[in-house]
């Protein structure tokens, strides 16, 4: 096998460096200075390089040699086949270093590994795809307690061959003293679940949701020796929340062992209290929505036909209370202003849950955030509560409104309220923001009246986290709402007690924020693969019309600043930079021709889907 120049002179730097760290060189010498004492005589004091490595074998020091350096090239070769694609700009690689999991010696850890999957009878008459074949795949997502992780893709089948570890840290954030190792009791009390979703991607990069598991972990508390091994089924989603969808086997251990385990009978009588107490509160939250319910009739009996939500369906088919798909969620580093947020949001896919049958029923799903983000399109309502969040988390007063928007289609968007009473709309699905100016209907005809320029026609309520508000003016149309959250005969609260009771962090009944990852795309790799494939695709439509095509380089790279500043229009409002694009256009296009291009928005990656809309 001969290796590249720069390959060669890699791994001697890595054998090197392994050298130097094992002192093989003074274990060398020990072995020369004892071998020429013991086993040569003393007038033969000439030792050859045979004698050398025979003594150097006897002593098991070359055996030791060679274990570290495959050590070493294991993690080379995943290295290796897990980097993306080089992208035509520069990368500066990082000098070779082993990569180590942080592992804390003072906390708890649960060993979570996925064992393959069984009865995913959909994928029966799947045929074995052939090597290279691009094929549907299984991708598992997983979240607990502000981890996120996602396996590997495996062929989607009818016993899918997954075979992933996740090793999730079970920290308590208010133990006290934090050097101290979590017990099996201390761990008993952490209620959280570890959420799975399960997404299968098609031949074409679509995404669907199949399911969404909350896994209870601490049944490994009670397991002889802390392993214990589960088969969980998968329901659907959905209309499907009922039908099974496959099996997964699961196994669990805690790293490091427990000195002591718990009785089963402590863990059931656990999970048992856990459930009536969830479901006491659920109960007294139902009966105070019920009372708010009729006294909200009681002011106006037409207010029975506005679009009061107080509970929605979830993906799994539970009922949940609105206000705790809301939660301010903060973005670290990975989003800077509001503004971007609502970007980041508005290119997340729009999709409407899938209804079976026709009739032009709509199935109400509202996904947990998790599943959302995995699947990386969902509803309006989805969008909504995710802008909802961070709009929260930016330190805004912000609400999600449900209403309808032209031709009374249900419809949901997000609301901010200034410190000095500006009301501004964002519309979740496209970024875009309107100052609400609402209409006096009883000034005199003659007073010019503001033009309302947002989509939505009526509003029934608005909730966040911890406030819902129903709309009791005598007119739900948008245009003559008044946004004076504090005038009860305008707004009906909710009592904050009440939505606090089953909204609280922690409540096993309602999931936990998972935190928002940067992307795992290369930008620069992906934008060159899609326009390779649009240049394919636009030359051979041009084929069949009979013409030739001829692409131009140097114009194409000179478009750049126009689409950079499309998207910085598109984030901040502010227009920049079209001076200069302008001046290199009209020095590049040569005289008596005309530039002519406008700019098309995708919110996906697909070449053919976007070069399908662009002949529209």
């Amino acid at each position: 096998m001969s290796l590249p120049p720069e390959k060669a002179s890699e791994l001697k730097q890595i054998i090197h460096q392994q050298l130097v760290k094992m002192d093989v060189h003074g274990r060398i010498r020990e072995v020369l200075a004892e071998t020429i004492r013991e086993e040569l005589a003393p007038e033969h004091q000439q030792l050859s390089t045979e004698d050398l490595i025979k003594a150097l074998r006897q002593r098991g020091i070359i055996d030791d040699v060679m274990k570290e350096l495959k050590f070493v090239t294991d993690v080379k070769e995943k290295e290796r086949t897990s980097a993306p694609k080089p992208s035509t700009h520069f990368v500066d690689r990082e000098p070779p270093l082993l990569k180590k999991t942080n592992i804390d010696p003072t906390r708890r850890y649960l060993y979570l590994q996925v064992l393959g999957g069984k009865a995913f009878l959909e994928h029966l008459q799947e045929p074995e795809p052939l090597p290279g074949q691009i094929c549907s795949t299984f991708a598992l997502c997983l979240h607990f307690r502000n981890q996120r992780f996602r396996s590997k893709p495996v062929p989607c089948a009818c016993e899918p061959d997954f075979h992933d570890g996740f090793l999730l840290e079970v920290h308590k954030d208010s133990l006290g003293d934090g050097s101290k190792m979590v017990d099996a009791t201390t761990m008993l009390s952490i209620c959280d679940p570890v959420h799975m979703v399960l997404i299968k991607t098609d031949t074409f990069g679509e995404t669907t949701l199949v399911a969404s598991y909350f896994l209870e972990w601490r049944s490994v508390l009670a397991a002889e020796n802390g392993i214990t091994n589960v088969a969980v089924e998968l329901l659907g989603v959905g209309t499907e929340s009922k039908v099974s969808v496959g099996v997964l086997n699961i196994r669990l251990e805690m790293y490091p062992q427990l000195n002591k385990t718990l009785s089963p009978e402590i863990t059931s009588t656990q999970f048992a209290l856990e459930r009536q107490k969830t479901a006491e509160k659920e109960r007294l939250f139902l009966v105070y929505a019920k009372q708010w319910w009729r006294e909200y009739l009681q002011i106006r009996p037409t207010h029975n036909v506005r679009l009061v939500k107080i509970f929605a369906q979830d993906e799994n088919g539970v009922n949940r209370p609105v206000c705790s798909y809301i939660r301010p969620l903060r973005a670290g580093r990975l989003l800077d202003t509001p503004r971007q947020a609502a970007r980041f949001v508005s290119v997340l896919g729009y999709e409407r849950a899938p209804v079976i049958g026709g009739g032009g029923g709509r199935q109400e799903q509202w996904c947990s955030l998790l599943a959302f983000l995995c699947r990386n399109k969902g509803d309006c309502e989805d969008h909504a509560n995710l802008l909802c969040s961070l709009l929260l988390g930016f330190g805004l007063e912000a609400f999600v409104c449900v209403g309808t928007k032209a031709k009374g289609v249900p419809h949901a968007w997000v609301m901010t309220c200034g410190t000095d009473g500006t009301i501004t709309f964002w519309e979740s699905l496209t970024g875009h923001r309107y100052i609400h100016r609402p209409v006096n209907p009883d000034d005199p005809p003659l007073v010019e009246q503001p033009k309302p320029l947002y989509p939505y026609r009526t509003i029934g309520c608005i909730f966040n986290h911890q406030k819902f508000f129903g709309n009791c003016q005598p007119s739900d149309a948008v245009e003559v709402c008044v946004f004076d959250l504090h005038d009860e005969s305008r707004w009906k609260p909710m009592s904050g007690e009440a939505i606090k009771s089953v909204c609280p962090p922690g409540t096993s009944s309602v999931p936990a924020f998972p935190p928002l990852c940067a992307s795992a795309v290369d930008a620069a790799v992906t934008s060159n693969e899609i326009e390779l494939q649009l240049r394919i695709l636009v030359s051979e439509h041009r084929k069949d019309l009979g013409l030739s095509t001829v692409w131009d380089d140097h114009l194409s790279y000179l478009l750049s600043p126009a689409l950079a500043a499309y998207e910085l229009e598109r984030t901040t409002s502010i227009s920049a930079g079209n001076e200069e694009f302008q001046d290199a256009v009209r020095r590049a296009v040569p005289d008596g021709h005309t530039f002519k291009g406008f700019p098309i928005h995708f919110v996906y990656r697909n070449a053919r889907r976007a070069f399908a809309t662009c002949l529209r």
